[in-house]
């Protein structure tokens, strides 16, 4: 295979809706994981002062409230990139006709 046509097959995998839509996800999906990592980081700092065998009613109380905060959170990002999802194809539908 000579560079050339190297280079147009990467084009059109570049411009391949379904490699596009895939990526995108991916990308969606690491960013979710990072942002896990990010509360889970921040909920332990917050929440944990010293390790111990057993969580005390204060530290308890803190852990669920920060979950429950990350899931309100977590569900309005995934609303939100619904709702975008949506509008993005309402407007190539749009474009199309």
């Amino acid at each position: 295979m000579d560079s050339s046509s190297a280079a147009g097959e990467l084009g059109a995998a570049v411009n391949d809706p379904q490699l596009q839509h895939f990526i995108e996800v991916e990308t969606q999906k690491q960013r979710f994981q990072q942002l896990v990592h990010q509360m889970t980081e921040l909920c332990w700092e917050k929440c944990m002062d010293k390790p111990g065998p057993k969580l005390d009613s204060r530290a308890e109380t803190c852990f669920v409230n920060c979950v429950e905060r990350f899931i309100d959170t977590s569900q309005f990002i995934l609303n939100r990139l619904e709702q975008t999802q949506k509008s993005k194809s309402a407007f190539s539908e749009n474009l199309s006709d």
